[in-house]
């Protein structure tokens, strides 16, 4: 009888979910490096030089312009950059990200993040609704009930939460 190796860690296992879906819905994946200057992870988005979240206690300076980045939004910017307006973009950007959080049962100084992007002419906030639809009931289930609601994040408009019904108690 041959031994089994080992399975994938339950977060492998999630992202790799994840990726396929977006996948299947025509969506390339994009990686960028850990190690990122200010420019990409902040100049580039648009974050002020006095923004809280450049603050040595929340990012992991390297050196005094080198970073570990604090999000995976540098994918989107270097894909951006790469493609130079000149097509339309639709990826998926998941990856490792590093905050200086204090480590406990709900906060780690490495998490993993996945954002995605779509940037086309003819993209409208009906494909967004329908994309994260699509995405939460390929998720967690058909019988889900799946709610979005409007909400404001500074670095993306309009925006929208997404509520998705406990399997538990319903």
């Amino acid at each position: 009888m041959k031994k089994q190796s080992g399975k994938l860690h339950p977060l492998t296992q999630t992202i790799r979910t994840i990726s396929q879906i977006f996948v299947d819905m025509g969506f390339e994946i994009a990686e960028g490096p850990y190690v990122e200057d200010e420019w990409h992870n902040f100049d580039a988005l648009n974050v002020p030089a006095d923004h809280p979240a450049r603050d040595m206690q929340d990012t992991f300076y390297i050196t005094e312009d080198t970073l570990l980045r604090t999000h995976t939004s540098p994918v989107q910017v270097r894909t951006m950059l790469e493609k130079g307006g000149k097509e339309p973009i639709k990826i998926l950007c998941p990856g490792k990200v590093f905050r200086r959080d204090e480590d406990d049962a709900t906060h780690s100084h490495q998490f993993m993040q996945i954002e995605g992007l779509v940037v086309d002419e003819t993209t409208s906030m009906a494909d967004l609704k329908g994309t994260l639809l699509a995405t939460a009931k390929k998720l967690f289930g058909e019988k889900r009930e799946i709610r979005l609601r409007p909400s404001y994040f500074p670095f993306t408009e309009p925006s929208v939460e997404v509520d998705v019904s406990c399997h538990n108690c319903n």
